[in-house]
């Protein structure tokens, strides 16, 4: 059975892989952007640098086919992304025009504005999680364990997702884990869901 274990520095490109073969609303990205790393540079790989200590991933036959990441502080985490991450990688991701822009440009809006993460509504759920499985370990109960050791570790009284709202399947997911909607004022394309962490 595959096993959880504590992020190590040698599983990065597996996690580049896994968050980049589910970033399309939970299906395969690859080819739709100028490159396949951008997914990991925004939603795995600055977890793993500023807070290595909550990164843990599924481990099949030596590789890592799953992951959870994040952060017990929102607020905190946007400043050091700002202070630490973006100047990484300055020469990767330029800063994008105004709108209308490309879905490249799209997601270095992203990148550069970290502050996005700070959502009003959420101060009771101060900690945040991202999760990624390969689809063939979906399904089997290891992203309710992958959960279960964030939850059972995160220094912090709750924790929120923030999902695409179009991601039946990831809502469901949630909901069996307990998450509930959490009312955030003009989400936008997001669902918040949050849950008290358990420790």
């Amino acid at each position: 059975m595959p096993e959880i274990r504590a992020f190590q520095p040698a599983d990065l490109p597996a996690l580049y892989d896994i968050c980049v073969r589910t970033a399309a609303a939970g299906g395969d990205a690859r080819g739709h952007y100028s490159t396949d790393a951008l997914m990991g540079d925004l939603f795995a790989a600055p977890y793993v640098h500023l807070a290595p200590e909550l990164a843990f991933v599924l481990e099949d036959e030596g590789e890592a086919v799953g992951y959870v990441v994040g952060t017990a502080d929102t607020t905190a985490f946007a400043r050091r992304y700002r202070d630490e991450w973006i100047p990484l990688l300055a020469d990767r991701y330029p800063v994008p025009p105004p709108p209308p822009r490309t879905a490249d440009q799209d997601m270095h809006a992203l990148h550069h504005y970290p502050e996005r993460m700070i959502v009003a509504g959420l101060e009771g759920f101060p900690a945040h999680l991202h999760i990624d499985l390969l689809p063939q370990y979906q399904r089997q109960g290891h992203g309710r364990r992958l959960i279960e050791r964030f939850l059972s570790v995160v220094p912090a009284p709750g924790v929120h997702v923030g999902m695409l709202t179009e991601n039946v399947e990831a809502r469901a997911f949630y909901d069996r884990l307990g998450f509930t909607e959490l009312p955030v004022p003009d989400p936008g394309p997001l669902t918040y869901l949050g849950i008290n962490s358990r420790r």
